[in-house]
């Protein structure tokens, strides 16, 4: 059966920033929000600014396109993949810290959307070929990586709910009750992906819930005029997150929005 290779718009937001972020590293000479942390010692460090950096723009040029996109796709998820088993998860095993597991769920909501969007968009030699990376349970295993993640980042507000408190606007009322609510929502969608129940409707909440982050905590900050380099690599990073869920929540396009035990 032939799937829709059609570009969705979160396909299409996705890829401009995949772009974006290319054009920024090679720019910058260093690594982006969407490849850090990087170790100072890693071998090769230069080497792989610019292989990140040409990865992201040719991949993010690539989804634009009907005729690259399965190219595109391939190409974004085994390098995502790779910075995540070889990388994200041996920092993980050296390190099983707070602040190593951060970067290890980020970079799996990453690697969930370009397979989400590589089952999408596979033609029949991958169907044929790479077996599982293009069947359903590679798609199942895509949001499993998601479900986890969003479960992480929920946990986060109730293992860290200070850093969350100090980035809320001082407009919003009740500040310790959003952060434990929004805790909450997040791991509340992320068990629905892992179980498959309301999966659709909580995936695309928890892509709005990124969302409405995105646009009243930092893209205030930076717009204030800010010159801090972390508060504008979380603004980047945030926004690349935003993206990469909406591309997993059109995963579940076709599935009904409350659906029960559908995976």
């Amino acid at each position: 059966m032939s799937r829709n290779r059609t570009a969705s718009p979160g396909q299409m937001v996705f890829a401009v920033i995949l772009a974006a972020l290319g054009i920024l590293g090679i720019v910058k000479h260093d690594f982006t929000p969407l490849w850090n942390p990087v170790s100072d010692g890693l071998p090769t460090r230069s080497v792989l600014i610019y292989l990140c950096a040409a990865l992201s723009l040719t991949s993010g040029i690539g989804l634009l396109w009907s005729r690259t996109a399965v190219l595109a796709a391939r190409v974004l998820l085994a390098g995502q993949l790779f910075w995540f088993l070889f990388l994200r998860v041996r920092d993980v095993i050296l390190s099983p810290t707070f602040g190593v597991f951060w970067p290890a769920f980020v970079t799996a909501v990453l690697v969930a959307a370009a397979w989400a969007l590589y089952h999408r968009l596979a033609a029949e030699w991958d169907r044929r070929c790479l077996g599982f990376i293009a069947s359903d349970k590679g798609l199942r295993t895509a949001r499993v990586l998601y479900g986890l993640s969003t479960i992480f980042f929920g946990l986060a507000h109730f293992i860290d709910p200070q850093d969350t408190l100090v980035l809320e606007p001082h407009w919003l009322p009740w500040h310790v009750f959003w952060v434990y609510f929004f805790g909450c929502t997040f791991i509340a969608a992320g068990v629905a992906a892992l179980i498959g129940t309301l999966a659709r409707l909580a995936v695309a909440l928890s892509a709005a819930q990124l969302a409405l982050f995105t646009f009243l905590v930092w893209i205030p900050i930076v717009a204030s005029g800010s010159k801090d380099a972390f508060q504008w690599s979380e603004t980047i990073l945030s926004v690349t997150l935003t993206a990469a869920a909406w591309v997993v929540a059109e995963s579940y396009r076709g599935m009904p929005w409350l659906a029960i035990n559908r995976r």
